[in-house]
């Protein structure tokens, strides 16, 4: 009774709930059980099949002893091959295989035993029919066991989450849509039941692929999306252009499909399930950009075998130049920072992701010449990656001595330290922002751009300065895609300081990589522009991520115009009005040249700017940037007055 009574509360607890799910698996015993009874029930039918018939069993031994025969031998072969061992309700085809070699094998064995039996004694003691259809019959109901099982659990644990599976289609046809289609109807745990293929290319509706229809969708995709109860796509990225994927989102966000985005299986980390690789569309996935190809072997032959120093290595750009470079197997990659959780992080990573990587992770503040050179005596690093910077522009406007600590302070102590130890190649992440400034930060690099070109041209410089001029990149630290994303998830609203403000965006690893590529080029004294594309209105994009996640702006989440902060311009310039600019081999890439002071002058001016920065007198501090930069001219700002 005690052990009726335990095995009942398994899987009934009396809160008038079946307790199915919390099991771990079915016991082994019940499996084997399990499939012998299934065994016997196919005998049984096949006797009710045949009785009476002139294929019916052989009388040489009586039916209940040529019925444990052949189920004791089948359960013999289930123990050779341990058909039990797989978990019943995520059976593999492997366990599939199991089943066919077990009911071969048992086939195989009694049909050989049957006819050396009828050899030496002239009779056959099964009906070879008999054995063929017991064979069969058997097997499929083994397998039925093992897909009614698997199914049913999927279905019960769907629906105790309150969630079925989301009906899905992809989009296209061609050998990476199918493998992703495999992998979809293989992957159990997904979320998505697969309805079938979209695409443009096919006329006809007789294709299927994997059981699934491929559906063409021409003229009638709001009709198809209902005919088959569309919930949401699948794109993968690489097999559309930017113009069809752009369409195709503008097609599902107006028929409230979801959309979701997958890398090529290519790109895959076998690690993770695939749960992992299929996520929401994001905005960035939508840039209108074709990929950009860089030359690996330049840049390979720049870095490979090199000792590096990155600062402001644990940043959205200078974290990103780290990964690059990590491809290229330096000889020792130096990380420098002063944000100590976020270089740790990046430590964390590349411990796990580059095993091989010679690297060191190094606490320090540009602005301390001392600390510098105490690390380049360290390491003696030949090439120098500078994205350290303070980047947000209504921050440093409230805290301009900051702004000249780090993004000029810190300039100059490392181009010194460059020239004095003949480094090979110093490339410096520059802004947009620095072209006709409107606020401090814009200044402060244009100034540290300024610096770096001058001193190029004095005769002993042995390094070659190399500067690299971009706008916004899509994701970085506190950048507005990051920020409208938690607005969004809050509920809005979403705030936008103007109705027409335009910025033009890239990705971070596209920046990095014409970063890259940009310092094999330099022969020293240039500033790289990069091809950014087209501007985007920033109120298209916040409406467009809203869409994005599933709501309706103004109605689900509202978008408030809050007016231009301090320092902020309308739209950014990649050259300024005396720039002159000429192509390069690469075709996103040109060369600017831009007028600049001897170097001396500028030296002076930039002691005294520094002079003046350690005593917090703001108003000088942004004089005398004005005074070294005459373009700069403040906007909506407490520092306009300074312009008159």
């Amino acid at each position: 009774m005690k052990i009726k009574d335990s095995i009942l509360t398994r899987f009934y607890k009396g809160d008038n709930k079946l307790n199915l799910l919390n099991q771990r698996y079915l016991p082994r015993w019940i499996v084997v059980l399990i499939d012998t009874l299934l065994c016997a029930m196919s005998l049984a039918l096949i006797y009710l099949l045949l009785y009476n018939t002139p294929v019916f069993f052989t009388e040489e031994i009586a039916v209940p002893l040529q019925a444990i025969l052949l189920i004791g031998i089948h359960l013999f072969f289930f123990f050779l091959f341990k058909t039990y061992a797989g978990i019943v309700r995520h059976s593999t085809f492997t366990d599939i295989l199991k089943l066919a070699f077990a009911s071969s094998a048992t086939f195989i064995t009694v049909l050989v035993f049957n006819f050396a039996y009828k050899w030496f004694i002239g009779k056959l003691i099964f009906s070879v029919t008999l054995l063929f259809l017991y064979t069969l019959l058997s097997f499929v109901f083994l397998l039925l066991f093992r897909v009614v099982i698997k199914e049913s659990y999927q279905i019960i644990k769907s629906k105790a989450k309150g969630v079925l599976k989301k009906r899905v289609a992809i989009i296209g046809a061609d050998d990476q849509n199918i493998s992703l289609a495999r992998a979809l109807t293989t992957e159990s745990d997904l979320p998505f039941k697969l309805v079938g293929f979209l695409t443009e290319k096919l006329g006809s509706k007789s294709y299927k692929l994997l059981g699934r229809p491929v559906i063409p969708i021409q003229n009638n995709f709001t009709e198809i999306i209902e005919d088959y109860n569309i919930q949401g796509v699948l794109i993968i990225g690489e097999t559309l252009s930017i113009q069809e994927k752009n369409a195709m989102v503008e097609q599902c966000l107006k028929n409230n499909i979801e959309v979701f985005n997958v890398p090529i299986l290519e790109k895959w980390d076998r690690k993770e399930d695939a749960r992992a690789h299929i996520k929401p569309i994001q905005i960035e996935d939508l840039l209108e950009r074709e990929t950009i190809g860089v030359q690996n072997k330049l840049i390979e032959k720049d870095l490979n075998g090199n000792v590096i120093l990155v600062t402001g290595g644990a940043g959205s750009i200078g974290s990103e130049i780290v990964k690059q470079v990590a491809e290229f197997k330096p000889k020792l990659l130096i990380i420098l920072d002063q944000a100590e959780s976020a270089l740790h992080e990046l430590e964390l990573y590349l411990n796990e992701t580059y095993p091989d990587l010679h690297f060191i992770t190094e606490l320090a503040n540009i602005s301390n010449m001392y600390r510098l050179e105490q690390l380049y005596e360290k390491h003696k690093f030949k090439v120098i990656y500078h994205a350290a910077a303070y980047k947000h522009v209504p921050l440093i406007e409230r805290n301009p001595h900051e702004a000249i600590f780090v993004n000029i302070l810190g300039t100059v102590n490392l181009a010194v330290l460059a020239t004095s130890n003949k480094v090979d190649k110093f490339v410096m992440v520059s802004t947009d922002k620095a072209v006709n400034p409107t606020n401090v930060m814009g200044a402060s690099k244009r100034v540290a751009e300024m610096y770096v070109q001058s001193l190029q041209l004095k005769e002993d410089t042995h390094t070659r300065f190399i500067t690299t001029r971009f706008g916004n990149v899509l994701g970085s630290n506190g950048s507005v895609i990051p920020y409208f994303r938690k607005q969004i998830a809050a509920g809005g609203p979403v705030t936008v300081t103007h109705k027409d403000i335009i910025r033009y965006f890239m990705t971070i690893p596209e920046a990095c990589q014409l970063v890259l590529q940009a310092g094999t080029m330099g022969k020293g004294g240039e500033i790289f522009v990069f091809d950014m594309g087209k501007p985007i209105k920033i109120l298209d994009m916040a409406k467009r991520m809203i869409r994005l996640s599933g709501f309706e702006p103004y109605r689900d989440i509202d978008i408030k115009i809050t007016g231009l902060r301090p320092g902020e311009k309308l739209y950014e310039e990649l050259l300024n009005d005396t720039s002159t600019t000429l192509p390069t081999h690469h075709a996103k890439i040109m060369i600017t040249t831009v007028p600049t002071l001897a170097f001396d002058e500028l030296s002076k001016k930039i002691k005294q700017l520094i002079k003046v920065a350690t005593k917090h007198k703001d108003q000088e501090v942004v004089r005398l940037l004005k005074e070294i930069v005459p373009e700069y001219k403040s906007e909506n700002s407490i520092f306009s007055k300074l312009d008159k």
